[in-house]
């Protein structure tokens, strides 16, 4: 039987790591359904302000997604770039 080197481990625990981060993006993705159901309740209730929720709401999605983003780069970087090698 061959035995596991530490170049192995290492991208086993990449891999294992770049997976763990791709999971980041669950959370952006229900906060953002989360808001936009919100903003659509809101602006049901006060058309006259729809401007004002529509571009509240469309600041905190994009302050929300950032996370899935970040998980996205990080699980590319240790797929692909490799950097504890």
């Amino acid at each position: 039987m061959d035995s596991i080197t530490g170049k192995d481990l290492i991208l086993a625990a990449s891999a294992i790591g770049a997976g763990l981060a791709a999971i980041a993006g669950i959370g952006p993705g229900i906060g953002q359904g989360f808001a936009a159901g919100k903003g659509a309740e809101a602006v049901g209730r006060q058309p006259e302000a729809q401007g004002d929720v529509i571009r509240t709401m469309l600041l905190g999605a994009a302050v929300a997604e950032t996370t899935g983003i970040y998980g996205l780069i990080i699980a590319l970087i240790l797929l692909f770039v490799k950097p504890l090698i």
